[in-house]
């Protein structure tokens, strides 16, 4: 039975979503293939003791372990270990990792460099690819690189607001037109995103999304349909059959997400046989471009006037919510959750092991 340890929480402003996603993760790991063990992380970043990571389940989870966890120097042959302390004072290590850890320090390459020290199996994209994901400066700069559509944007830095904001925003808006939508460069769940109708909407938006991180994304406001298809694999990657979202509200803002229960989903989405398989051929593409692997979620705008399809962004731990697209997607494609946690876990399980194989000495052949 293998030993699967759950990372959910988290320092981050997606922090409340991940308790919910890390929970359904565990409900749905079937308990007669594996041991499950929750690791909360609290919202200053520091682990969780075990009564307060059992509190932290968004329901209860009888089957499921919170344990002491223990960050240590190895003893030999690798960096670090990571082990599950339980009330005897007994210590295991865990088979699998598997963060559920939305935004940062969980789905930037964080948690995945600290991982790969210990040389533990690993859920989801490694390093590189959580790391371009979360960047959507750098994620949009490896989609031009493998030609993928997207609509006009730019990058604005904290300093360069405060050092000329308002001929700052004057370009932005000459250069995009209104209306404009701005976003944290790294952060998730429509967290710190603005739609700017008007000029003087553009400072109060900035702002706000520089509370959340010191560069931001401004991109030019399309009228679109909100297209999302989930995609599985290492080297071979798969696509799910997309579907949409129908927001409660104007956009797709957290409140729509997470709070008011009133957006829907069309599963699969209402598109055109050669449009469906478009979108899942760039939803592979995206994930390629980004050395993503494992798994990942790639959005869409499909522009209502002109039918234009665009990538959007990715991104690299989509939730797991009652609500969420990437379950519900591979559902419809024939992986129920369960068994679409089987396969992740067996993803992550190859990869290991291909690290593992891999020479880290120079031996001379010759």
């Amino acid at each position: 039975m293998l030993h699967i340890g759950v990372f959910f929480g988290g320092k981050s402003g997606e922090h409340e979503v991940s308790l919910v996603s890390g929970t359904t993760v565990m409900a749905n790991l079937d308990p007669a293939r594996y041991r499950v063990s929750a690791i909360g992380i609290r919202k200053d970043g520091s682990l969780a003791a075990p009564a307060e990571a059992r509190r932290m389940l968004r329901r209860p989870l009888p089957h499921v372990a919170c344990p002491e966890v223990i960050l240590r120097p190895a003893a030999a042959g690798r960096f670090l270990e990571i082990m599950a302390r339980d009330a005897d004072g007994v210590e295991t290590a865990c088979d699998v990792l598997f963060p559920v850890l939305h935004g940062t320090y969980g789905e930037d390459g964080t948690i995945q460099g600290l991982l790969d020290m210990a040389e533990v199996p690993c859920v989801g994209c490694g390093v590189l690819g959580s790391a371009a994901g979360m960047d959507k400066e750098i994620m949009k700069q490896l989609f031009a690189a493998a030609g993928l559509p997207m609509v006009p944007h730019r990058t604005v830095t904290r300093g360069d607001w405060l050092a000329a904001a308002d001929a700052l925003e004057r370009r932005l808006i000459e250069a995009l037109d209104l209306p404009l939508f701005v976003k944290p460069a790294r952060l998730g769940s429509s967290v710190g995103i603005s739609k700017v109708r008007t000029a003087a909407e553009l400072g109060p938006a900035l702002a706000l999304a520089f509370d959340y991180d010191y560069k931001v994304i401004v991109e030019r406001g399309v009228s679109a349909r909100e297209i999302e298809c989930s995609v599985m694999g290492n080297q071979a990657l798969r696509a799910s059959l997309p579907g949409e979202i129908l927001p409660s509200g104007e956009w797709y803002d957290y409140n729509a997400k997470y709070v008011d229960n009133r957006s829907g989903l069309l599963l699969p989405a209402p598109l055109e046989p050669a449009l469906t398989e478009r979108v899942r051929e760039l939803a592979v593409q995206a994930l390629a471009a980004i050395g993503g692997e494992g798994y990942g979620r790639v959005d869409f705008l499909l522009d209502r006037d002109t039918g234009a399809l665009y990538v959007n962004e990715i991104n690299t731990i989509p939730g797991f919510t009652e609500i969420s697209m990437f379950p519900k997607l591979w559902d419809l494609t024939g992986f129920p959750l369960p068994a679409l946690l089987d396969e992740l876990v067996r993803l992550a399980l190859e990869r290991h092991a291909w690290r593992a194989a891999r020479r880290t000495s120079y031996e001379d052949a010759s």
